[in-house]
């Protein structure tokens, strides 16, 4: 009988107790709950939807079906269910959402990049005033751009930036298998490549231009940075993944198993993922209003994406030394999901001039999104006057 490969990884995958780094990225603390695989790298808006019970008189019960029903694995369903979802997605009771600012213009575009891959982008400016500078924002892993991070930027360009996010290949609206990154690497390529059509276009000409990263998003901008050291006149981490604690990243058999699944099935899910909210929203009601970003990747973890994460992780680590520009990093102290001591090690051992460390005592992982309304807002509010500092410096220089 010919040898089965794939029926065979699959057999071992179903006997394999998971190993650390599926079952948590980050293991501290003593929050009564379990972490689910990848916790550490997911974004905090990837909730597990259980929200058939929450949706009761706030939904059509038809629209509920419609959404609650659909395969979301290509982006086609996922637009199609954003789309039928976006107003009440925007009329939820959510600071974010209940900011009333004025003269704001957005533009959403898809454009197929130099892979052939069609990205979704979107924009938010004050419309009729010149920008102060351009602010490039990378998501968490399992997030859009079109949710929590929405009312994050438009409180962002209230104070006259021009926001600028995409959703990554297999994240959100963009073409992809959902959930599925084969490449670190080559999504750290895509990103890239759209901000520098962004930073490279006339209109833009001139401005000083930052790049922003939360949980997920934090290692995505610093490849980028890694990629393009002198491209940027600085950075913005909120709870960076850059580092997984050294009792949980997996033994080397372990992790020799995990490369050779990951071969044979790099599409295939892992391990029942636990309801992140619990750990990164302080506030329930905020942690129950996660359901409704109903694109959000929210199944098991891939075994390709795993093992993408881990090796990013670990490059990371090593490479803390090299981040040369200025940055603010900011981060909960009672995070469970990233640990604050990791924001610590890159403030310590980077080697920018111009660095800072904001720690916010009691908060959790979503402090932009899943604290009290206050501490939103004081997050919100260090990082526009961090970055009206910076831009006015770059254009004093200029």
């Amino acid at each position: 009988m010919a040898w089965k490969p794939r029926a065979f990884a699959k057999v071992l995958l179903a006997a394999l107790p998971p190993p650390p780094l599926l079952t948590a990225f980050v293991s501290r603390g003593s929050r009564p709950t379990t972490r689910g695989a990848g916790a550490a790298a997911m974004s905090a808006a990837a909730a597990p939807a259980q929200a058939s019970r929450k949706w009761e008189g706030l939904v059509d019960e038809a629209l509920e079906r419609e959404v609650l029903g659909a395969c979301l694995d290509q982006a086609p369903e996922r637009r199609r269910v954003r789309e039928a979802f976006k107003d009440v997605q925007l009329s939820i009771d959510h600071c974010l959402f209940k900011g009333q600012y004025s003269g704001i213009g957005t533009k959403e575009s898809y454009e197929r990049n130099s892979r052939g891959v069609e990205i979704f982008s979107k924009c938010w400016f004050q419309e009729n005033h010149r920008m102060k500078a351009i602010v490039c924002l990378c998501h968490g892993y399992g997030d859009t751009c079109t949710f929590f991070l929405d009312g994050v930027a438009r409180k962002i360009a209230s104070a006259g930036y021009g926001v600028f996010a995409l959703d990554y290949p297999g994240f959100g609206l963009s073409e992809g298998l959902h959930g599925y990154i084969p490449s670190f690497d080559t999504l750290v390529d895509d990103v890239a490549e759209h901000f520098a059509k962004v930073k490279g276009n006339p209109e833009h000409r001139g401005l000083p231009s930052f790049i922003f990263g939360q949980s997920m998003g934090g290692a995505v901008a610093l490849k980028v940075h890694f990629k393009q050291p002198n491209e940027w006149n600085g950075a913005i981490l909120v709870a960076p993944m850059c580092k997984i604690a050294d009792d949980v990243v997996p033994p080397w058999p372990v992790r020799q198993v995990l490369i050779f699944m990951a071969k044979l099935l790099p599409k295939e899910k892992l391990v029942p993922q636990k309801d992140l909210a619990e750990l990164a929203f302080k506030e329930k009601k905020k942690q129950e209003q996660c359901s409704f970003n109903v694109i959000a990747y929210k199944d098991k973890p891939r075994l390709r994406t795993a093992l993408e994460m881990l090796n990013t992780t670990q490059e990371i680590e090593r490479r803390l030394e090299e981040v040369s520009l200025p940055m603010i990093i900011l981060h909960g102290e009672a995070d469970l999901v990233t640990d604050p001591a990791v924001s610590k090690a890159l403030y310590e051992k980077a080697k920018s001039q111009d660095k800072k460390l904001c720690l916010y005592k009691g908060a959790y992982h979503a402090i932009m999104e899943g604290e009290p309304d206050d501490t939103i807002f004081q997050v919100l509010n260090d990082i526009i006057s961090w970055l009206d500092q910076h831009s006015t410096k770059k254009e004093g220089s200029s």
